[in-house]
Order: structure tokens, then C-alpha cells, then sequence
């Protein structure tokens, strides 16, 4: 298993360790979807929290170079956990442990609160930097999310250290290392006492158009081109 989960005190938390650098395989995207449903039915919080050092290093590279089926497959994995937490039925934070790169910057931008790690990590959207046309999807929830400054930077693939990352919008707040655990549970438990039928109702219209782009990206044959490209990358 590349995840745990537990509830206590009606907060789900979920941890992303695979061991390793938290490599977003299809198989670790799909285990991340069931923990998200098992929390949607079990609690009424979830923290969302990497392994020590670094929350993710984003899609399993490797994964480009097996093919188009491969590359769909996980890529279609992506989206669905993106669309997931951003109709997920009750709050979600993010207590991000280091390093985040896409997939794990994608996750983050889905979440209602996103807590980080100082320290000597990078966060953001780094696919230009490494020979990558960023996906359409990407680019719709990088600007759904991100401020104007932080969108602007995604065609240089600039990565923030985790003070740098709170303006340009993906972090919240930044603290000690040894204070993420405490600030994440604090967070949560003070999202226990909102009105969720309200919060519910909110969030969808908040995420409706982000949502609605993004399903529909993933029904054309626009994302099956993308696929080609990163492939052959």
C-alpha cells in the first residue's frame, strides 16, 4: 500500500508514502481516490499529509515512456483525483511535508487549505523545465488557483521555495517543521464546526467551471494529442 488511513475524532487523515519520493503512478492515484471516498463516508475533515521531506515529486515519469496506454491511464488517474477533491464533500487540508511537484502541486491547488514546511523544498509547476508542454487541464486549475503572478510564472517552470509559494497561492501559511502536525489538526478541527450543507453548496460553485473544464478535457481528443507528445518526450 502506498497510503494509510485513519479516523479520529471525526478527521480522516491520509498519508501519501510509497517509500520513496511519492511518485503519482496511476496505482498511487487510484489508492488516493478510495481514501478520499472512505473519508467522504467516514469523517467530516481530511488531512491530506506527504511522507517526510516531500509531499509529492509529481507523475511517475517512467510511466511516459511505456506508451500512450500507460501515459492515459495514469494521466486519466490525475484527473480524477483532481476532480475528486474539488467535489469532495467536505473540507480538505493539505499539510504538505516538502517538496511538491505536479502531480503533488495539483492536489494541493484542489484542497480548501494548504499548510507548509519551511525549509529548503520547491513547489510548483516545473514541466517547462524538463522538456514538458503543460496539459490544458493544468493550466485551467493552475489558473482557477494560482494568483496572477503565480500563473504567469507556470511558462518558465519556476518552482517556490515554501515561503515564495504562499503569494503566488500555493500555500496557504508556512511553519516549523515540527509544528505541521499540530497546525494541520488545529485547522481541521476548527473546519468541523461549519455549516457543511453550506459548504457543500459553496464549493460547487466555486469549482463548477474548473470542474466542468476539466471532465471535458478528459472526453476529447485533445488530452489523447497532449498524451502523444508527453510520451514521445
Amino acid at each position: 500500500m502506498r497510503t494509510t488511513f485513519r479516523v479520529e475524532d471525526e478527521i480522516a487523515h491520509i498519508t501519501l508514502d510509497d517509500g520513496k519520493v511519492n511518485a503519482m503512478s496511476a496505482d498511487m492515484l487510484g489508492e488516493i481516490c478510495d481514501r478520499l471516498e472512505e473519508a467522504g463516508r467516514d469523517a467530516r475533515v481530511t488531512i491530506l499529509r506527504g511522507r517526510p521531506g516531500i509531499f509529492s515529486a509529481g507523475f511517475d515519469m517512467p510511466t511516459f515512456s511505456e506508451g500512450l496506454g500507460p501515459a492515459s491511464a495514469m494521466i486519466g488517474a490525475g484527473m480524477e483525483a483532481i476532480l475528486r477533491m474539488l467535489s469532495h464533500p467536505h473540507p480538505i487540508v493539505v499539510a504538505c511535508t516538502g517538496h511538491a511537484f505536479p502531480m503533488g502541486a495539483f492536489l494541493m491547488m484542489c484542497a480548501d487549505e494548504r499548510i507548509g514546511i519551511d525549509g529548503d523544498y520547491r513547489i510548483g509547476m516545473n514541466e517547462v523545465a524538463i522538456g514538458l508542454t503543460v496539459p490544458r487541464f493544468a493550466l485551467a486549475l493552475a489558473k482557477h488557483r494560482l494568483s496572477h503572478a503565480g500563473f504567469a510564472r507556470v511558462a518558465t517552470g519556476k518552482l517556490f521555495s515554501p515561503q515564495d509559494a504562499v503569494p503566488v497561492g500555493y500555500l496557504d501559511r508556512v511553519v516549523p517543521a515540527d509544528e505541521l502536525t499540530d497546525e494541520a489538526e488545529s485547522a481541521a478541527a476548527r473546519l468541523l464546526s461549519i455549516d457543511l450543507g453550506a459548504y457543500v453548496a459553496t464549493k460547487a460553485r466555486i469549482n463548477h467551471d474548473i470542474s466542468t473544464t476539466i471532465r471535458a478535457l478528459s472526453e476529447t481528443k485533445t488530452l489523447e494529442a497532449e498524451l502523444m507528445e508527453l510520451s514521445s518526450s
